[in-house]
């Protein structure tokens, strides 16, 4: 069977219950095909950088899949006649990553780096290590100025 990574994009006025009991259905919908759901994860209600279908945010699931090609068929086809989808994505991989995926690492390290991370904040900053004037030379006159 192939190994597939799978993103939805569910409508934001849906509640976090409601999406999850679209993931059970689609997680029905590879069983009875033969297939199999490994990690689930819900990246929560993000903001789309542009509208799709009227919607400013959307509730984002990643979904790892092993299932035959004709199980994914019918899950995209049922995605599609559904309103509640917004858009999806499927891709065939060699193997599914272990842990968390990259959304979830970054949204680990931000919440334990702070705001800012090691940057430093404009009042933060100490005015000695911008370089300056003090990293030139002395200044020599140009021409027509007097010495």
């Amino acid at each position: 069977m192939a190994l597939y990574e799978h993103v939805f994009l569910a409508r934001q006025d849906l509640s976090q219950q409601q999406v999850d009991e679209l993931v059970e259905r689609f997680k029905g919908i590879i069983s009875e095909g033969g297939g199999s759901i490994g990690r689930v994860e819900n990246w929560g209600l993000k903001s789309l950088t542009y509208r799709v279908k009227k919607n400013r945010k959307a509730y984002y699931t990643l979904m790892d899949l092993t299932c035959p090609p004709a199980a994914l068929n019918e899950m995209e086809r049922q995605m599609g006649l559904s309103e509640d989808i917004l858009r999806f994505m499927t891709i065939k991989v060699e193997q599914h990553e272990e842990g968390a995926s990259a959304m979830m690492q970054k949204r680990e390290e931000r919440s334990e780096r702070g705001n800012f991370g090691d940057r430093p904040r404009f009042g933060d900053r100490d005015r000695g290590d911008r370089g300056g004037d003090r990293d030139r030379g002395p200044r020599r006159p140009r021409e027509g100025e007097g010495e």
